[in-house]
């Protein structure tokens, strides 16, 4: 990834840790007490990424923050993030949320997941966002036209596709098939192309409106984007 990546904290000693953890990722650092300086950095930076304290949240900061740059993806950090919290600050526009105390390594994957255009939330709001997703995509009317074009796949290519919507990483779809990874990225790239999806996300929404795949909900977690459901605090494994 590129190193267009801006961290923001309230704490000197937290910039420097995640500076120092991030290595060759930070192309910024802000210390502040708030937001409010913040934005006309990202006006004049337009970073890719954005790494910012949870401490540093106040009301329609992130609504905010989103209207001066799209484009930028914000990962908030901090320990104890309460569940609804992160629920209301994914529907906001963040693209992942992770503990302050997290590993150099674990950080920097969070980092690089959200830069390519992942999620990462915690393992219990896959459900939540898929569900919320399917209901407000069912009426879609492309969406719908995916869902008549799901009779198109083979029986191989419809069941590694009902198995992606479970949650199910490309590794244990080869071993429950018996297939190798290399054939199980082949078939999805050839249920992408039929149902002119992009990604196991939008994979999954289409399988959540077909009866027939009855697409169970993974309690494991998932990162949402390229999906392997590796969605975040803890990869949920829509992705790969």
């Amino acid at each position: 990834m590129t190193n267009n990546l801006m961290i923001a904290s309230s704490c000197h000693v937290r910039l420097e840790t995640w500076k120092q953890e991030l290595n060759g990722f930070v192309s910024t650092t802000s210390l502040m007490s708030s937001l409010g300086s913040l934005r006309d950095d990202v006006i004049q930076i337009k970073p890719k990424v954005i790494l910012l304290d949870y401490e540093l949240l106040g009301e329609d900061d992130i609504a905010g923050l989103r209207r001066i740059s799209k484009e930028t993806k914000i990962i908030v950090v901090g320990n104890d993030i309460p569940e609804e919290t992160e629920w209301q600050l994914l529907k906001a526009g963040v693209r992942g949320c992770c503990r302050s105390d997290a590993a150099p390594k674990f950080l920097k994957q969070v980092v690089t997941a959200v830069h390519d255009g992942e999620l990462w939330i915690r393992r219990s709001l896959t459900c939540r966002l898929i569900d919320e997703l399917g209901r407000t995509t069912a009426k879609n009317k492309a969406y719908r036209e995916s869902l008549g074009l799901l009779n198109k796949l083979t029986q191989r290519e419809y069941d590694i596709a009902v198995r992606v919507g479970n949650g199910e990483s490309n590794k244990l779809i080869a071993k429950a098939c018996g297939i190798t990874e290399r054939t199980v990225k082949a078939h999805l790239t050839e249920v992408f192309i039929k149902l002119g999806v992009s990604d196991r996300l939008n994979l999954a929404l289409v399988l959540s409106a077909d009866e027939r795949s009855s697409v169970r909900r993974s309690s494991g977690g998932a990162v949402l984007g390229k999906l392997d459901l590796n969605l975040s605090a803890v990869a949920t494994q829509f992705t790969n």
